[in-house]
């Protein structure tokens, strides 16, 4: 475990129906490059949804070897899990800021939160004079994506407060991209302008602003520093071009019972779907309560031996069945794994037949899997 103690349970070999591998080294490969991509400028870590679901103890600590020293959460609490397994110069974000009532407890902790309004600045203004001490925060800014951060009528009014306000030391500047992930998107250089604009009226910060698209939009994105989450993890940071991330997790879930049905038999609920001829079916450990999208009834599919399985009928709670007529007979029999993430399926292979989207797959990886870290 490398020192870090995981809220996973380790399963006995074989206890497990499904087994989620999580590639560490191909993850601090993806670090590197996106490090060596926007330098000079630097490279945090968003770890948020407990690293998209991949474990943020694992995740951040073996960031934090590869030379990361900056982490984005999106939820206080979260910060307050990482803080202890992180070194005192690791610098963790709190994307959401505070809720009422978590200041003097950040403020002990050494965690520095997301300013996202005047109401937030104020309070973090009342925990640095109760501290006594000048902290630290970010300043976060709406510049069209009307979710989080100061909305442009207020920033007037935030500059302000700025300027009285000398206990507290903004580090940066910062936004969100809404529409990284699609370089025309015309609303990226509508964005880039608003920030520009912000620079302008903040003039002694620096700028955060490229996630992971937004770094492949170019050099005036970067800012100091950039904050990829999904690339880290291996989906694609832009839509509609190659990959560059390397793959980090692959799943493979085991067979639990196979069977041969005839033309007109009904497979799983509802009877959906109706079998035409003659066919060959495996039923799988894992359903909807692990992850795997209802949508995928009657439109995924899973592999073996680089052969397409395709999912038939609905997804169940805890199980799917598969069409695995292609295999050769007793291929596949109780305890076989089939892939769903690997060599032959990626993320995106995967929620486009959900019809969602990677962040979706991979944070909804669910707890019943066995972790293999590697």
């Amino acid at each position: 475990m490398d020192g870090v103690t995981s809220r996973y349970i380790s399963l006995e070999a074989g206890a497990s129906p499904g087994y989620l591998t999580i590639n560490l080294a191909a993850l601090a490969r993806n670090y590197a490059r996106l490090a060596a991509d926007i330098a000079p400028a630097r490279a945090a870590a968003v770890v948020k949804a407990d690293a998209y679901g991949l474990g943020a103890d694992r995740v951040g600590t073996r960031l934090y070897a590869e030379g990361c020293r900056h982490f984005f959460v999106a939820q206080f609490s979260e910060a307050l899990q990482l803080r202890p397994l992180l070194a005192d110069d690791a610098s963790i974000f709190v994307l959401n800021g505070l809720l009422p009532g978590n200041e003097s407890t950040c403020a002990r902790h050494g965690i520095v939160p997301v300013i996202n309004s005047l109401e937030q600045w104020r309070r973090w203004a009342d925990a640095a004079r109760i501290a006594g001490r000048s902290l630290p925060a970010v300043l976060q800014f709406d510049t069209g994506m009307s979710r989080l951060g100061v909305p442009p009528e207020e920033r007037d009014a935030l500059a302000e407060m700025v300027k009285t306000e000398a206990r507290i030391v903004v580090l940066f500047v910062m936004s969100h991209l809404a529409s990284a992930d699609d370089a025309e998107s015309a609303q990226n250089a509508s964005q880039l302008a608003d920030m520009q604009a912000v620079i302008a009226a903040f003039p002694h910060f620096d700028m955060c602003f490229a996630n992971s698209g937004g770094i492949f939009l170019g050099r005036p994105y970067h800012g100091v520093l950039a904050r990829p989450g999904i690339a880290l993890y291996g989906g694609a940071p832009v839509s509609g071009r190659a990959n560059p991330m390397e793959q980090v997790v692959s799943l493979d879930i085991s067979v639990v019972q196979t069977r041969t049905v005839q033309a007109g038999t009904p497979v799983g609920y509802s009877g959906t779907h109706i079998a035409t001829c003659e066919t060959r079916l495996a039923t799988i450990a894992a359903g909807y309560a692990d992850g795997l999208p209802r949508s995928l009834s009657d439109r995924g599919a899973f592999y073996c031996d680089g052969v397409r399985l395709p999912i038939l009928g609905r997804v169940s709670m805890d199980s799917i069945t598969i069409d695995i007529s292609a295999l050769p007979e007793r291929r596949l029999t109780l305890g076989s794994r089939v892939e769903l993430l690997g060599p032959n399926q990626t993320l995106e292979d995967v929620a486009r037949d959900a019809g969602t989207i990677s962040y979706e797959i991979l944070t909804g990886l669910g707890n019943r899997y066995q972790r293999i870290y590697c």
